[in-house]
């Protein structure tokens, strides 16, 4: 589900890209009508990475994946949000996103996510009665690969953010971003022999791509690892995927880089946040339409009438309805109300 928002999030990348040049090389963005899934994602999704990730930032040395729980947010009936990596482990909810970009907004995507993780979580509880509802305790971290500068640990926080300075902030949200390029946390990529290993991916395809066409160095790349034990067993089993995923992680990485450079940011994330906006507007009809063709097939009215929605609040309040409704008949009363 909600394999479509970062699809048109990419579209508008793509249209910028076939526009910009670096080195008198033109960049081609091969089209990605699913979601714009990553190579680190892809990687750690399975159980027995994960954990050998966590043991790495944890200093634990569990070694069975059992232990773990993967809770990443997945679905239409948390409004299209969709993070990197969750899991509980120990009592303990731990959220991990990958950046190829900084991103000074991570705290405040991570309470959103957060408060998804915990309604999940507690949706059988009653939150209006007097027993304390125990839950997990939350941690916050990102794995950044980017080429621009970022230091070897940060901390952000979400009161970074508020308008008015706080001393004592009464809600209050701390990520810890670890840079994972070469040179940097090297002894945290000695512990996790796959994030190491992705990282030597990452920088022979940008090593290659110096020289050669994105599709080209991706290419390169893909068959060195393989021929060197590098992440050899995944990279076999998901060849064309991982190349269809790093062709889309470097040009985007890349296209942004080349705005920056030219000064053309501002006016490329005035275009970027439209785009973002239409482009959730239209995930959500299409995850509404996904529910409903769950419980039957939808007239073709309601589709249409679905579809040519353009009101934000609107949309919200039908996707819940979507979500709850037992027939299509109810869910068409219920949008008149």
């Amino acid at each position: 589900m909600s394999k479509k928002k970062n699809g048109r999030k990419g579209s508008a990348i793509r249209t910028a890209a076939r526009k910009k040049y670096e080195g008198g090389r033109q960049f081609d963005v091969k089209a990605n009508n699913h979601y714009k899934d990553t190579v680190f994602r892809m990687l750690f999704r399975e159980k027995r990475e994960l954990l050998e990730l966590y043991n790495a930032v944890s200093g634990r040395c569990y070694t069975d994946p059992k232990r773990l729980e993967i809770v990443t947010l997945e679905g239409a009936v948390y409004l299209g949000m969709k993070n990197d990596l969750a899991f509980l482990i120990d009592m303990n909810l731990y959220l991990f996103e990958h950046q190829s970009t900084v991103n000074r907004n991570m705290p405040f995507r991570f309470l959103q996510y957060v408060s998804a993780e915990y309604g999940k979580l507690t949706v059988s509880e009653n939150l209006y009665g007097s027993k304390l509802i125990r839950i997990p305790a939350p941690h916050f971290m990102v794995f950044y690969n980017g080429t621009g500068k970022c230091a070897e640990r940060e901390e952000l926080k979400l009161s970074d953010a508020y308008l008015t300075g706080e001393n004592s902030p009464e809600l209050e949200l701390r990520v810890e971003v670890l840079n994972i390029n070469e040179g940097f946390n090297e002894e945290l990529k000695g512990a996790c022999r796959t994030l190491k290993e992705y990282m030597l991916y990452v920088e022979k395809v940008r090593g290659y791509a110096e020289s050669s066409s994105i599709d080209e160095a991706v290419d390169k790349a893909v068959d060195e690892c393989i021929s060197h034990g590098i992440l050899r067993e995944f990279l076999l089993r998901n060849k064309a995927e991982v190349k269809r995923m790093s062709i889309f992680e470097y040009d985007e990485e890349a296209v942004r880089r080349v705005w920056k450079e030219e000064g053309y940011e501002e006016g490329y994330e005035e275009g970027y946040e439209e785009g973002e906006i239409n482009g959730k507007r239209e995930s959500r009809k299409e995850d509404i339409l996904e529910l409903l063709e769950e419980i039957s097939l939808i007239p073709e009215e309601l589709r249409k009438e679905i579809m040519e929605q353009e009101e934000e609040d609107t949309l919200k309040k039908w996707l819940k309805l979507a979500a709850k409704a037992e027939s299509i008949e109810a869910f068409s009363v219920d949008i008149r109300q």
